[in-house]
Formats: C-alpha cells, structure tokens, sequence
C-alpha cells in the first residue's frame, strides 16, 4: 500500500460483516497470495479512503527477496503479523459468546496498554465487525456488563471496572 486504507472483509449472505483485515500505508497487502496456485483473494477488499496500492509481479518479488535480504526481513515479517491477526480473527469467530469475544479483546488490550482504560483505536462498528457480530449485538452486551459494574466505557474507552473478568 503506497497510501490510504483498505479492509479484508468477509460479507455473509444475511449482511453480516467480518472484518479480517486492514491495511495502511507501508503494509503489503496479497503477500501470502504472490506464490499461491491461486491468486485471486478469497474475500471483498473495501477501499475506506482514496488508496494507491503498487503491484509488483511475482518474479520481481522472488528477484528482491533473493537480492535484497532487508526486503525479504519486512516481506517475511509483514507475512508473519498478518498471520497472527488472521489467527486472532479465527480465535474471535470461534468463541461462543459476545462476552468472550469482549472479554478476550479487553484482556489483550489491558496487557497491551497496561491500563485498565482501554483507548479504542477502532470504532465501536468495526469492532462489531472484527468480532463478526452486529453492531447492536455488541452495544447489547456492553450495556449489560456496564450494568453488572464489570465494565464503564464511552466513545473512546472501555474502563475495566472489575478486574476478575481478564484471562
């Protein structure tokens, strides 16, 4: 991606929306389809902003990654990260509860930002989205833990009020 921003998402036939994947600036976007014997991708790519993406062919990709090893280092670790938020996506899909999915996100964020105001980087809709559930399904649950005072939160944070919940 040479500027803007793209998601990887998964639309299912009821309208639901997962969000696998965003890209910006810097990322490389289709690096794990490059050597795949099938190179379209499998899911719908939405453009969020103006974006200019550069392609470059699989035979220059393989010339570069044997010719230059600081590109084959950002070529291996963007194939890495990415994997790694696949495997979070699968993880979110997986779980049976909206809790789980909340509690699960609130916990690694806690460990990330070591605070128990957790700044949303994301709107309260693609977080619906990178659970896979609705939007209001999501509101529903937040609603219900601010009742149960395990949570608080507002447009920009969710406060952890009750410790107990993290994994």
């Amino acid at each position: 991606m040479l500027n803007g921003t793209i998601a990887v998402q998964r639309i299912g036939e009821n309208g639901d929306v997962l969000t696998v994947a965003t890209f910006s600036s810097g990322d490389i976007i289709g690096g794990n389809l490059a050597f795949s014997n099938n190179n379209e991708y499998p899911m719908t790519i939405i453009s969020a902003s103006n974006s200019e993406i550069l392609h470059i062919k699989r035979g220059f990709i393989l010339e570069l990654c044997q010719n230059n090893k600081a590109f084959l280092v950002r070529f291996l670790h963007c194939l890495s990260d990415k994997t790694l938020v696949l495997t979070d996506t699968i993880k979110f899909i997986s779980m049976k509860s909206i809790r789980d999915k909340i509690i699960e996100f609130l916990t690694y964020e806690y460990y990330t930002q070591k605070d128990l105001n957790i700044k949303l980087n994301i709107s309260k809709k693609e977080l619906a989205e990178k659970f896979g559930i609705q939007r209001p399904s999501l509101f529903r649950e937040l609603r219900k833990m601010k009742e149960e005072k395990l949570i608080d939160y507002n447009h920009k944070y969710i406060t952890i009020l009750d410790k107990s919940i993290l994994k």
